[in-house]
């Protein structure tokens, strides 16, 4: 897990898809620890089938005081992505791409992404997605890559400390810091709840098997 300078990525400025509103990065982890999952686009089908089973995990955050952040490269397709419901938690645009810059998500080449859009894992997801009746487009940028950046107080002290007291105050040290390698890359939902030391009571959808020719379930 690479280093991650909070006081710096902090100050990034995103924008909030409800209000409009600038607001810095920071904010959204001075009250509260946060969930922060950053979305390739809003249009690629296997983001919104990421967001969907990231959603599965928000009434067990919601219950241990952490919130759930959806954070985008761009506006285009939020309209779209809003009218899903893929994502239960709320909704940030990094206008700038400064945040997506500074944890480190890689950026494709026009030839990179090619074959890196192939690949077995995306393949996996986008024939899950499709049965599960999620749609995608290759509309915006197709270049950014995304990862998962989790803010709280330090685990151990979750762990030992009676979650009202603690899990309700704002956080201060990077529990996990995700970054995709593969556009198909995302964490396991017990990954997630572990960083944090919740239980979580859902359960992962499970991906077909795929070969180099077909999918299966």
């Amino acid at each position: 897990m690479a280093k991650v300078d909070l006081a710096q990525v902090g100050k990034n400025s995103l924008k909030s898809a409800e209000t409009g509103e600038t607001v810095e990065l920071q904010s959204l982890w001075q009250d509260q620890p946060v969930v922060l999952f950053f979305l390739r686009r809003f249009g690629c089908q296997i983001c919104r089938w990421m967001a969907s089973e990231i959603s599965k995990l928000e009434p067990d955050l919601r219950a241990s005081c952490v919130a759930l952040v959806g954070v985008g490269p761009e506006e285009f397709g939020l309209k779209e992505f809003k009218e899903g419901g893929f994502f239960k938690g709320s909704i940030y645009v990094d206008e700038q791409k400064k945040t997506y810059k500074d944890l480190g998500f890689k950026r494709y080449t026009a030839v990179s992404v090619v074959p890196a859009a192939l690949g077995k894992k995306v393949r996996e997801i986008a024939a899950k997605a499709k049965a599960d009746g999620i749609q995608g487009n290759f509309s915006g940028d197709l270049l950014q890559s995304g990862g998962m950046l989790i803010v709280a107080k330090d685990k151990v002290d979750l762990m030992t400390i009676p979650k009202y007291i603690l899990l309700c105050k704002g956080g201060e040290k990077v529990l996990l810091h995700f970054i995709q390698d593969s556009p198909g890359d995302h964490l396991p939902l017990e990954d997630i709840s572990k960083a944090l030391g919740i239980s979580a009571t859902v359960k992962a959808g499970q991906r077909p098997v795929c070969n180099d020719d077909v999918c299966t379930r």
